[in-house]
């Protein structure tokens, strides 16, 4: 089912677990994802960034194929973009017939964050997308930006933020950091501000910079109301390693099997963390009545 996040989200937020949502440049991470969301019975976004749709995945050519996907299975899928800033770009991606959108004006001052958010919201919601933002800064995990406390989300202000601008879900910076973190570190996250946040706004919680963030980090933010979690730069490194690691065993691989070396490690990845967050199993097809039961 091609769906937006709102509905799944909602689910999520009210019996608190959480949805992956995955970055996606290709039909083979399409494939690995929507697999691996069939296989488990859970929910899954898929993810595009304004960087990777210039570079590689075109929504015009990425929307007709994940569709087509998505209304093979009986899950419900949704295409988000990821980190949308520019205008021109969200305003694409919603002709495209992406069915969510992320609008991310973090980076600026709380007021011109605000009224860029509630535009795109009210865009949005007329042609029935879903809408992220974020508030506080989900920065660099090589510059140190996930122990920096003063990029982290008031939950005063957040709640403020969220009756002005009637967002579906907020990202929340809570000591997490986009890319990976220096060896050997794994962060710190502030739980309590965590559980303020979600009594506050009662509405589904964002949590970027899942990769690396460390399973006992992960389970404990989803206990505590995170209901999405990103994740890019371990899935691309666990398909790049795969495959090369196919390459160097037999040099003369056909492509069309080493790409699915790689589609194979990918859908792997997605279904343990599927499983870690608590989304495998909640949409279980039910064949005597040919509708989804969760």
């Amino acid at each position: 089912m091609y769906v937006s996040m709102k509905g799944m989200l909602q689910h999520a937020h009210e019996n608190y677990y959480a949805v992956v949502a995955i970055n996606c440049t290709n039909m083979e991470q399409a494939r690995a994802i929507i697999g691996a969301a069939t296989a488990e019975n859970a929910p899954v976004i898929v993810n595009i960034s304004p960087r990777q749709m210039k570079a590689h995945a075109s929504p015009e050519i990425m929307v007709p194929m994940i569709k087509a996907l998505a209304e093979q299975t009986h899950v419900p899928v949704a295409l988000n973009l990821d980190h949308g800033q520019l205008y021109e770009d969200i305003n694409r991606v919603m002709k495209a017939g992406f069915s969510s959108v992320m609008i991310d004006a973090s980076a600026l001052e709380f007021e011109e964050n605000i009224k860029r958010t509630r535009l795109i919201t009210i865009m949005a919601h007329e042609k029935g997308l879903s809408v992220e933002a974020e508030l506080g800064h989900v920065g660099i995990a090589q510059d140190g930006d996930d122990a920096k406390a003063d990029l982290y989300t008031n939950p005063d202000q957040a709640l403020d933020y969220v009756q002005r601008t009637n967002i579906d879900c907020l990202a929340v910076a809570i000591g997490t950091a986009h890319g990976n973190y220096p060896k050997g570190i794994i962060p710190k996250l502030d739980f309590e501000r965590l559980k303020v946040l979600k009594q506050t706004l009662k509405i589904p919680l964002v949590l970027h910079g899942g990769s690396g963030a460390g399973e006992d980090n992960i389970k404990k933010v989803v206990s505590l109301g995170i209901n999405k979690i990103n994740v890019c730069t371990d899935l691309f490194r666990i398909g790049r390693k795969a495959m090369v690691d196919a390459a160097l065993e037999n040099p003369n691989i056909d492509y069309m099997d080493f790409q699915i070396v790689g589609e194979q490690a990918m859908k792997t990845y997605i279904q343990s963390f599927m499983k870690m967050i608590g989304s495998s199993g909640r949409y279980v097809f039910d064949q005597t009545t040919t509708k989804e039961v969760e």
